[in-house]
């Protein structure tokens, strides 16, 4: 089992190293991050390259939710594909 971090920043004004810091000290092998502010999951590239990436017994780590997840039907899909995967998510 793999535990993935991802990252995410709005704008390329942001930072984006606190959190992969964050996800490193916190268990993550991979951390995947991206600067980008997109309305749904598939206009991130690298978030759906995470979630592709991920199998059974895997971790999704956030720092956040909102990083993940820009609404929370957004959130409900990511979690019911990856929960139906057995793939566990850790904030």
């Amino acid at each position: 089992t793999v535990i993935v971090g991802y990252a995410r920043t709005s704008t390329t004004l942001q930072d984006v190293s606190l959190q992969v810091d964050a996800l490193k000290r916190a268990g993550a092998e991979r951390v995947i991050s991206e600067e980008i502010s997109a309305a749904t999951v598939e206009a991130r590239p690298e978030l759906v390259a995470a979630l592709k990436y991920l199998r059974t017994g895997d971790t999704l780590l956030v720092t956040r939710l909102d990083r993940l997840a820009r609404s929370v039907r957004d959130l409900q899909n990511i979690v019911h594909d990856l929960s139906r995967r057995g793939v566990a998510i850790k904030c």
